[in-house]
């Protein structure tokens, strides 16, 4: 079958997705098993977020948490259109009309594409703190946050759903994708720049943000303000973060752009299209390991979930009358942990130009 037939089966009025069933019985339900263990730990770690930042009246007042509660609403979408989404075409294989399909899928090309370009504004936030420290409060405002992040959703959604407005292959009788029904090839492309870009800019201003740290703690040694065997804890704690944060996005991303740029040059067989779908899933661990990553290990965070857990301990205290010592315990080991050595997460998750905002 040539391309032109190729598209003239997938266009109608109900998409005609036989060539992507690809998944074996035991493979569905693998996926399906897959993406509903980790929807629900996406939904429930960032709704956890969302509550502590929107429930704490300083917190929701920070540009750096505005940044990060966009995270967490693009990677909780994810969560929820994702796991729908892929388990409804994977799995239940219900036939949708090309107008609901391109609806669908554009809602999934939002949630990543904004989950990514809220990290990427995070990372600018601490890229612009630690370069212009002595500028930050009066660059970083919350209207600016504001408007940045409002520009952001909106081009996200104008990219999400071109598809949507015409641009695709039915529409345009151009050749079709091999790995998503409906989409252009020339589409799939640009947003697979867009995506690199978005990715190798947060790879600079971490690598920028580690830089320079490196380099003020390398001056703190001059002056002797720390001891030698703290300042190499600090190094290589800083060394751990920025390795964690750039890990994580590319064993997540990486595997998915890979096997989207190789089906733009070749014809994929059902093998490589069963890869593609279970590597799709590394899309939705990644925003499981957001809020871990970009929120809870922040300080001010965990004297949110502090506070929320002293209270927790004493409804349930006034409730039951009795002692609980699972809350204590709880609430004692995270009060260690915030008030221990200052981790790196001060500096490249949550710089302390944040921590300024604190006297104002």
């Amino acid at each position: 079958m040539n391309q032109t037939q190729g598209n003239t089966s997938e266009c109608g009025h109900f998409v005609n997705v036989d060539s992507y069933m690809v998944l074996t019985i035991s493979q569905e339900i693998a996926v399906a098993v897959l993406c509903f263990t980790l929807g629900a730990f996406c939904i429930l770690e960032n709704s956890l977020v969302l509550f502590l930042i929107f429930t704490s009246s300083h917190l929701r007042k920070k540009p750096s948490y505005l940044f990060i509660s966009s995270l967490a609403l693009a990677d909780l979408l994810a969560s929820v259109i994702f796991v729908y989404s892929f388990v409804d075409f994977h799995v239940f294989k219900k036939p949708d009309s090309s107008s609901l399909f391109l609806f669908k899928l554009g809602g999934v090309i939002t949630s990543f594409t904004a989950s990514l370009g809220s990290l990427l504004l995070t990372a600018f936030d601490r890229y612009i703190c630690i370069h212009k420290p002595s500028a930050y409060k009066s660059t970083v405002t919350q209207r600016r946050a504001i408007l940045a992040l409002v520009v952001l959703w909106a081009i996200t959604l104008i990219i999400a759903y071109l598809p949507l407005m015409g641009w695709n292959c039915c529409a345009l009788k151009s050749k079709c994708s091999e790995l998503f029904p409906l989409i252009d090839k020339d589409y799939l492309c640009t947003w697979i720049c867009v995506v690199l870009i978005l990715l190798l800019a947060i790879f600079y201003a971490y690598i920028y943000v580690f830089w320079k740290a490196r380099k003020h703690q390398q001056g703190m040694k001059s002056y002797q303000v720390q001891p030698g065997k703290a300042k190499m804890r600090m190094d290589i704690m800083l060394a751990k973060t920025l390795v964690l944060v750039q890990t994580v996005l590319v064993t997540c991303w990486s595997p998915v752009l890979f096997f989207m740029i190789y089906s733009l040059f070749t014809v994929l067989n059902d093998d490589v299209k069963r890869v593609f779908a279970f590597c799709s899933t590394l899309c939705l661990v990644n925003s499981m390991i957001n809020p871990v990553i970009y929120a809870l290990r922040t300080k001010d965070m965990r004297h949110e979930l502090i506070n929320k857990l002293f209270w927790c301990r004493k409804v349930l205290r006034i409730a039951g009358g009795t002692h609980n010592s699972v809350v204590d315990t709880v609430c004692d080991n995270t009060m260690q942990d915030t008030d221990g050595f200052v981790s790196s997460d001060v500096i490249i998750l949550y710089p302390a130009c944040n921590a300024q905002n604190h006297t104002t």
